[in-house]
């Protein structure tokens, strides 16, 4: 039987900071994520789904083990692309050229993403996605819901869940969400693309 992991993230639990601080990270990655790995593992037994990989448990699977795999699989999403504060922070290659080609510039994509994210009522994700041609989409996902579940490839998220900022931020959702586009590692999301 398959069993996951917690993904060891790519930089020290301080390195985001000041967007997203070591106690932060502590709690989002460590105990969050943690816990979505651990219940995952205790619920796959006599499920029929314990040889599967994440994106098929979520493709077959609903309820609590469907939850648990799809907050794994946005949280490593997430987590994997970030990268330590830089100014100017903007992304290059195919996936500029993407953005500048379907939103007229990058200012117009971020002032979009940022209004999709900060205006999902609840908990969930916001997702740059593309489709089977390459277009992009912004998507807004509640609670555990993933693209992949609607054909799309997942390029880049933010989550939006309280747990994510709540500790740096409070109740200023939009403050965490401008915090983050310095902190997004575009070569992540630029291999995603071409991939």
């Amino acid at each position: 039987m398959a069993t996951f992991q917690l993904i060891k993230l790519p930089y020290a639990a301080d390195a985001l900071a000041p967007v997203i601080s070591a106690e932060t990270i502590g709690f989002h990655h460590g105990k969050h994520l943690a816990g979505y790995v651990n219940n995952l593992n205790n619920l796959l037994p006599g499920s029929g789904l314990e040889d599967k990989s994440l994106v098929e448990i979520i493709a077959t699977s609903e309820g609590a083990i469907f939850n648990n795999a799809g907050q794994i699989l946005n949280h490593n999403l997430y987590f994997e692309a970030l990268k330590p504060p830089t100014e100017n922070n903007v992304p290059t290659g195919n996936i500029a050229k993407a953005i500048d080609g379907q939103f007229g510039s990058f200012e117009n994509f971020k002032k979009e993403f940022s209004q999709k994210a900060a205006t999902l009522f609840g908990s969930g994700w916001a997702w740059l996605s593309s489709d089977k041609t390459g277009k992009l989409l912004i998507t807004q996902e509640p609670n555990a819901a993933t693209t992949i579940g609607k054909g799309l490839k997942p390029l880049l998220t933010f989550d939006v869940w309280e747990h994510a900022y709540y500790l740096d931020y409070q109740n200023r959702r939009a403050d965490y969400i401008a915090g983050l586009w310095s902190i997004i590692n575009w070569n992540v999301v630029e291999i995603r693309y071409n991939a």
